[in-house]
Parts: C-alpha cells; sequence; structure tokens
C-alpha cells in the first residue's frame, strides 16, 4: 500500500498507511489509520494520520466526515489538523486524552458503553490498567475487523539499527507475527480486568485484526489472538 494512499480492507472498511513518525529516544513508528463508513455515508476516521492533499480528496470520495477518534492517549499528534480541516466532525477520546490535550475541545470521552450514533456497526473495549496508555480496542462488524492501536505491534527485524535494534528485539516488537509489545505486557497493573478486556475481544470472532504498527492478520484470526494473548493466564 502506498503512503497515503486510501485501500479498500474490507466491507466499509479502507485503510491508508502514512509516513514514519519519531517517538521518544529517536524511536520511529510506521502510521496508520481506518476509515468506516457508517450509514448515511457518515466516517469514523480511527487514528487519525498525517492529512494530506491527496488523502482528502481519498476521503471526500467515500462520504462525510462525523467521528474522529483518538483510540488511545498516545495517538493523538495529528488530530488537531484534522478537526481544522473538518470543523463539522466530532472528535472522541480514549479515556484520560482529554486532560493530556486540554488545547482540544472533545465531543466525547469514549465510555464503555460504544456510542449510539455507531453502535449499531461497531463495538469496543477499553484495556485499562495500563501504566503506559489506556486504549480502545473497536470491532467492525460488517467487515468482522478487529482495530489495535500499540498493544499489538509487529515491525521488519531491520526496522530499527544499532542498540536501538536491540531494545526492540527484547520489547518482541521485531516478532514473527504481530504480538503485545513487553513493555506494555509489564504495564498492566489489573491483570483481572485484562483478563476480561481480552475475552471480549476474543468474544467477537472476529475475521482480521488490523493495528497501527504491523501487517494485518486476516487468516485465522482467533487462533492468532490465542497466541497474542497467551501470557493472560485465563483468557482462553
Amino acid at each position: 500500500m502506498r503512503h497515503e494512499m486510501i485501500s479498500q480492507f474490507g466491507p466499509e472498511l479502507w485503510l491508508a498507511d502514512g509516513p514514519s513518525i519519531k517517538a521518544a529516544a529517536g524511536f520511529h513508528y510506521p502510521t496508520r489509520m481506518a476509515v468506516i463508513r457508517l450509514r448515511g455515508r457518515d466516517l469514523f476516521i480511527w487514528s487519525p494520520i498525517p492529512l494530506t492533499n491527496a488523502l482528502r480528496r481519498g476521503i471526500d470520495a467515500l462520504g462525510t466526515v462525523k467521528y474522529l477518534i483518538a483510540p488511545n492517549t498516545l495517538h493523538h499528534m495529528f488530530l488537531q489538523d484534522w478537526i481544522a480541516a473538518f470543523p463539522d466532525a466530532a472528535p472522541f477520546a480514549a479515556p484520560g486524552l482529554p486532560s493530556k490535550r486540554t488545547d482540544i475541545s472533545f465531543a466525547g470521552e469514549l465510555t464503555e458503553t460504544p456510542d449510539p450514533a455507531w453502535a449499531d456497526d461497531i463495538d469496543h473495549v477499553i484495556l485499562t490498567g495500563n501504566a503506559i496508555t489506556t486504549e480502545v480496542v473497536f470491532y467492525h462488524r460488517p467487515s468482522g475487523t478487529v482495530l489495535f492501536t500499540d498493544l499489538l505491534q509487529q515491525l521488519p527485524k531491520d526496522w530499527f539499527s544499532g542498540w536501538r535494534a536491540m531494545v526492540a528485539r527484547l520489547d518482541l516488537m521485531t516478532e514473527a507475527e504481530p504480538t503485545v509489545p513487553r513493555k506494555f505486557r509489564i504495564a498492566f497493573r489489573d491483570k483481572t480486568a485484562l483478563r476480561q478486556s481480552v475475552r471480549k475481544v476474543k468474544s467477537w470472532n472476529p475475521r482480521a485484526v488490523v493495528m497501527a504498527h504491523g501487517t494485518p492478520i486476516t487468516q485465522d484470526a482467533s487462533a492468532f489472538l490465542d497466541r497474542a494473548f497467551s501470557w493472560v493466564p485465563g483468557s482462553k
């Protein structure tokens, strides 16, 4: 998939990959967003990437941007640009983000209950109790796709070099298939809540799993989730 070009992934679901961005300590990550078309051609934008003219033309061809979603407390860097470009769209935040981004007037903070505006098509679960981030994992029913942001990752083995490559390997970021990085595993304080959340994700019996940083899973998605969360006791 070329950068910034929208590609259909499933029924009423499109993906767009953006440029790499720098994070703490000089680490860089690829970016990916998802576009879900709801009834009436309203668009639900998950984890917005940098907005370019080409990307906007592709978005406009699909429908009307209605909802802008920051799915965890780390993925919000480009949200303000999208709000400026689509002033009629409603921005929604993962729990805890509004206090971090006081410059943004959010339409709402995501709760355990999906918003009625998209509840017919999209379910979600909030993975709480993580010291690094609170992430909302979404499930798009028409395409059978689960959307993870940072809690599942997979980067090529040669993505980093030097000491960063060693850190990435130890953190499980460059495994043969996407998995939960070690730092996030350690950061979960409430294992009971985590177990319940993972059980809900698995109960969706998805056909595909998409993440912001990694190769989408399009076959045996349920078996993949079993492997990815095998370290969570009692989550099966």
